[in-house]
């Protein structure tokens, strides 16, 4: 039985109930940084993006069939993009991954907003335990396993553009923020760095000892 995706289309208030929804999770994030506003951009266009064609208009689909002179059946980077071979365990595991991207955000957020934001500059301590213990960067993890999830459960060429960018400008951010925190932090952070992930946990760590609040080294 085919997915009734048609079903979602030209439901406009939806659509903006899903942009402001996964948008909250910006608020997460220091928007006080300028090197955040570029990654906030580009999680948002995604979201805007998925939200447009999930509830608005299928323009992947209209796009495809143009190309192609051809109709798609139910599911192919519209609709349900894997209910043709699974049924709705592709939604299933996207809730999921989502669910745990949203987790993540937040409890990275919990942490370091108390511990290292809030502060004055050279006051933040090294976050080294927790979900820290096990990796360096649990909120932009969060972010590309929320935008994962999306794309598991409806698939569109724009989203399958924007993923891998999507990847790409966290990685970069997340690299120069190490930058920095190495500054801030010398040898600390360079301990730190070697028992832990950037985005996903390691699977061979050094032994540690109890977890210590490390101060920016004096310069």
């Amino acid at each position: 039985m085919l997915d009734p995706a048609a079903d979602h289309f030209n439901q406009w208030t939806y659509m903006v109930i899903w942009i402001i929804l996964f948008a909250v999770m910006l608020l997460f994030v220091p928007f006080y940084k300028k090197s955040q506003r570029k990654p906030s951009s580009a999680y948002l266009a995604f979201i805007i993006a998925l939200a447009l064609e999930m509830f608005g208009v299928p323009l992947s689909m209209y796009v495809i069939t143009w190309l192609i002179g051809t109709t798609l059946p139910d599911g192919v980077l519209y609709g349900h993009t894997l209910q043709p071979w699974i049924g709705h365990w592709g939604m299933y595991i996207g809730t999921v991954l989502m669910l745990i991207g949203v987790a993540l955000v937040m409890v990275g957020w919990r942490v370091i907003h108390k511990r290292f934001w809030s502060k004055e500059e050279g006051e933040g301590e090294l976050v080294s335990d927790g979900i820290y213990g096990y990796i360096r960067h649990p909120q932009y993890t969060g972010f590309m396993l929320i935008t994962l999830g999306m794309i598991l459960d409806w698939a569109t060429l724009p989203l399958l553009i924007m993923w891998p960018i999507l990847v790409v400008v966290y990685y970069r951010l997340a690299r120069m923020e190490e930058r920095g925190m190495l500054a801030q932090f010398g040898s600390a952070y360079e301990t730190y760095r070697a028992n832990t992930g950037m985005f996903l946990p390691k699977l061979l760590r050094r032994p540690s000892t109890a977890p210590v609040a490390h101060k920016a080294e004096a310069r």
